[in-house]
């Protein structure tokens, strides 16, 4: 930074002694508005040759740490469709304005979510779009007038708004949350989504508390696997489905209580069967189309049946008479509205971290794949060749 305090030399009369002061000048307005203008300073600039004057900048920065715009690297879709849609691309991010941070990415988790905009199930804003909805990085720079983020601070940020998949991005600053130095940064990316999620189905959409029997289809997955966790702490009876026999021993090991292999058993009769022809209080389906019917008949008299993803398709249309023959409750809730406000952000976040720092949440990172290589996590996701969670890694850093 230019030295305030130094004595000028003596050739601070020529043109580019004169550029330096107009320099200084503009440093120490701008970046210490509290203080008084230095009359020494004025008295240099207005002593400058009218010619002189034409050439100069007299702008405000952009940024109280204004950097030099620069290409990095991200994923871009410019059509909906399959994996081969993401493209590894140069892209421009610019610098923060006001209320933003810029970020650079250290980890990215990757989410069914991310599938649902990559092949139109959810509709982008715009295209071509940069995806992904879960990251953790170091804030690299910080808008105009902003307090409470400073550079080098490490931060999370899940849902809204759209662009993980770069090496960096600018978010807004009431998005992110501060990770705890007893976090590692590939954690927090994996578990800020999946956590905040579990967080509101098991504490908000239905309150799960000691002896209620639940049952989480998808137990094995990156949602699942901490939902059977955090339930079985909670005291819950917990039934999980999965698909193959090693997703159901480490079901178990998450705490479930009773594992359904699918391929092998219908999962209504069994968890008719374990609960003694009584049902369940809650359903949490994330698959949607293959599980939806069932899941409702899976319910006890004013069941919930909690419906947060379509990994299968999207379920079809049911009448409300289906609901009214044990007086169920159907809801199909968004982490965005859970989260809204920035003290829910702050509250969710909080309780995750906190479970996962007393031991009450195990996250299994098993798949990490380098950012350029999203295609492949993705048909893997897709292909339920994985279990727990997935991260990308912006290349050149170690996996």
């Amino acid at each position: 930074m230019f030295g305030l305090n130094r004595p000028w030399s003596s050739n601070c009369n020529n043109g580019k002694g004169e550029m330096l002061a107009k320099l200084q000048l503009d440093f120490f307005v701008f970046s210490q508005p509290h203080l008084p203008p230095n009359p020494f300073l004025i008295n240099r600039l207005s002593n400058l040759r009218p010619q002189q004057h034409h050439h100069l900048n007299f702008s405000k920065p952009k940024s109280k740490f204004a950097t030099v715009s620069a290409m990095v690297k991200a994923i871009r879709v410019h059509e909906v469709g399959g994996p081969e849609v993401l493209k590894w691309e140069d892209v421009e991010i610019g610098d923060p304005k006001d209320g933003e941070i810029k970020v650079r990415n250290k980890a990215i988790g990757l989410n069914f979510i991310d599938i649902y905009f990559r092949t139109g199930v959810y509709k982008a804003a715009a295209v071509p779009f940069i995806p992904g909805m879960e990251a953790v990085g170091v804030v690299t720079a910080v808008g105009p007038g902003l307090t409470g983020r400073q550079i080098g601070d490490i931060v999370a940020y899940a849902g809204n708004p759209m662009g993980a998949y770069a090496e960096e991005q600018i978010l807004p600053a009431d998005k992110v949350v501060p990770v705890p130095s007893s976090i590692d940064p590939i954690v927090a990316a994996s578990i800020m989504l999946k956590g905040m999620t579990a967080q509101y189905l098991l504490r908000r959409s239905f309150k799960v508390e000691r002896g209620h029997t639940i049952l989480v289809h998808a137990a094995a997955g990156g949602v699942g696997s901490l939902m059977c966790q955090w339930a079985n702490a909670l005291g819950a009876i917990v039934i999980g489905t999965v698909s193959t026999e090693e997703k159901a021993a480490q079901a178990k090991e998450d705490g479930c209580h009773h594992v359904i292999i699918t391929k092998h058993e219908n999962f209504v009769e069994r968890v008719t069967d374990i609960t003694s022809g009584e049902g369940v209080e809650v359903v949490y389906d994330s698959v949607g189309k293959d599980t939806f019917e069932g899941s409702l008949a899976c319910l006890k008299f004013r069941g919930y049946l909690v419906s947060f993803g379509q990994a299968s398709g999207a379920p079809d249309p049911i009448p409300l008479s289906a609901l009214a023959a044990k007086s169920l409750f159907l809801t199909r809730p968004s982490l965005m509205h859970y989260t809204a406000k920035r003290d829910e952000l702050l509250e969710t976040a909080g309780e995750v971290f906190a479970n996962v720092a007393n031991g009450v949440l195990r996250v299994r990172v098993n798949h990490k794949y380098p950012l350029s290589q999203a295609a492949q996590a993705h048909s893997d996701l897709e292909n339920r060749k994985t279990t727990g969670s997935i991260v990308l890694i912006p290349d050149g850093i170690d996996l």
